[in-house]
């Protein structure tokens, strides 16, 4: 089998499609391209490794190198897709998911993400649920308690206090802050 890449940044499918487009243009044949993760059929020389590097610094992806970067990244994709692009959050606790999906000890993935970013893991989270409550505050089709419950906040109340910490606003001023700001371009 040939090598793993890691590539930062790579949070959507337009990452995707680009780094594909990457691959072929150096004649890299791959099997696995998930976000983030490449597996290679064959191995990569030094001169396409530079290559790719090069290609894909200037659409703004980092092809990595060090293994701390490389578990960070790993940590983000899986929280970034179980919030984002998932339809419904795992039933267990985010540690042992988080476990499972990268193959280390919580304890371990928790001390290096801290390190390395400055902020808990649980921060991380968090702040990823409040950007999908607003992103569903604006498509409009869930109340705060569906809301709440696809998200698994205890009650809304908790949603609320979370929101609110994070943004400064309440989820219902957020909408119609929105609301009124669409109206406002409508009128144009």
């Amino acid at each position: 089998m040939g090598t793993k890449l890691f590539i930062k940044y790579m949070v959507s499918l337009r990452c995707k499609l680009l780094v594909k487009e990457e691959l072929k243009k150096i004649g890299l044949r791959y099997v696995v391209l998930e976000l983030g993760v490449i597996e290679l059929l064959e191995d990569i020389t030094i001169d396409q490794r530079i290559q790719l590097k090069k290609n894909l610094s200037t659409s703004g992806l980092e092809l990595m190198e060090s293994k701390k970067s490389i578990l960070i990244e790993k940590i983000r994709n899986v929280i970034i897709e179980m919030i984002h692009y998932t339809d419904e959050l795992p039933k267990v606790n985010y540690s042992d998911y988080l476990s499972e999906k990268v193959g280390y000890n919580y304890t371990y993935l928790a001390n290096i993400f801290s390190e390395v970013k400055g902020i808990t893991i649980q921060q991380f989270i968090i702040i990823h649920k409040i950007e999908k409550v607003k992103e569903l505050l604006i498509y409009d089709e869930l109340n705060l308690t569906e809301i709440s419950h696809q998200l698994h906040y205890s009650s809304v109340a908790h949603l609320s206090n979370q929101f609110k910490k994070i943004t400064g606003l309440t989820p219902t001023f957020y909408k119609q802050l929105k609301e009124k700001r669409k109206q406002n371009l409508e009128d144009l």
